[in-house]
């Protein structure tokens, strides 16, 4: 395999206290392609959702093979990411990035590794794909603790250089690429669509963590069914084109659909007519959920807003293809490979 790396994007920026330049939101890339050379036209592009870093699609915790080995024996040419303000696209600016712990060991415990023991949705019980017992002190569940990073909670700014960075990264690359992202990762390709459709051939979403104007796995109070505000553009924190066309995200009319129960959660939808998303919409779309994983209960929000704003999408809930007992971290649980096959398939497909 042949590695390379380099930064896309970022700007010197002048710090006062140390009377001195610095060099700020820079989006570090990997590029992998196996040694005899790609033959595959479209490379692919994987997108982290911040925990942990791109790194992640390396390997499992318990050192298996991860998404990226996968997709290079296969003949890709496959990029990594580090989003923009953490991991290995470093910031300085605190001020305008403030950081927040990525996760603790019971929002991991509850929402991601071992669900099945507080049993907070119905679907939850049926959880078996996670490494080891998915507890602290397992060495696998420790693994994935350490690889956690910082994050940031200045969405907006984040999504502003995601966005950018994430064109000029396909112009680059000079073919249409399939973007692959986990998570809340699944925001930036919908802003890269939303941006430069023409150059994306597929945004392929592994539970999509992006679902319309709130966040669902868990919170403070209530592990992994707890509700919080998020989003006020629906899919993104930032303005995306809207057609009709809206200036301000609070001229986006909505109301909750659905009655909210553990295994099947309400949704926020646009009242009617909805407002469309012609660009978004030239790309297309994929969500995967795991039959197991908190996503089970509300990733068809996520379906039914798009559908509703226009775009055409494709839904593979795993259970439907006999693929059993996932939580949220499809690409690194059990049976990895199984699901990357699923993934690669539909890329044959489109």
């Amino acid at each position: 395999m042949v590695r390379d790396f380099f930064y896309i994007g970022g700007e010197y920026v002048y710090e006062p206290a140390f009377s001195s330049s610095i060099y700020s939101d820079q989006m570090y890339v990997e590029k992998l392609v196996r040694a005899s050379g790609a033959n595959e036209t479209n490379p692919i592009v994987l997108i982290n959702a911040g925990v942990p870093s791109g790194a992640a699609w390396l390997n499992t915790p318990d050192n298996r093979k991860g998404w990226a080995s996968y997709f290079v024996q296969k003949g890709y040419i496959v990029y990594i990411v580090d989003t923009t303000s953490v991991g290995r696209s470093s910031q300085e600016q605190i001020a305008i990035y403030l950081m927040k712990i990525a996760s603790t060991v019971k929002i991991t415990e509850n929402d991601y590794t071992a669900p099945q023991l507080i049993d907070p949705y119905p679907q939850s019980v049926n959880h078996t794909q996670w490494p080891g017992n998915g507890t602290q002190g397992d060495a696998y569940f420790d693994a994935f603790m350490a690889a956690m990073i910082p994050l940031t909670s200045n969405a907006t700014s984040q999504e502003l250089s995601m966005r950018s960075a994430g064109c000029t990264l396909l112009s680059m690359i000079g073919v249409e690429s399939y973007l692959i992202s986990h998570s809340a990762g699944a925001t930036y390709p919908m802003l890269m669509s939303d941006q430069c459709p023409d150059l994306i051939k597929g945004n392929i979403n592994l539970e999509p963590g992006n679902t319309p104007f709130q966040n669902l796995v868990g919170n403070t109070t209530v592990p992994a069914v707890g509700y919080s505000a998020a989003r006020a553009c629906g899919l993104t924190a930032t303005l995306i084109e809207y057609s009709p066309a809206v200036t301000n995200c609070s001229q986006l009319e909505i109301v909750v659909v659905g009655t909210d129960t553990p295994g099947n959660r309400s949704c926020y939808m646009q009242t009617s007519p909805a407002h469309q998303l012609p660009n978004i919409a030239k790309v297309p779309y994929v969500a995967i959920t795991g039959a197991a994983s908190p996503h089970a209960t509300y990733d068809h929000c996520t379906i039914a807003y798009l559908n509703q704003a226009g775009v055409s999408t494709d839904w593979i809930k795993l259970a439907d293809i006999g693929i059993e007992g996932n939580g949220h971290f499809l690409y690194l649980e059990k049976n990895n490979l199984e699901i990357a096959g699923v993934v690669e398939q539909w890329i044959k497909e489109n």
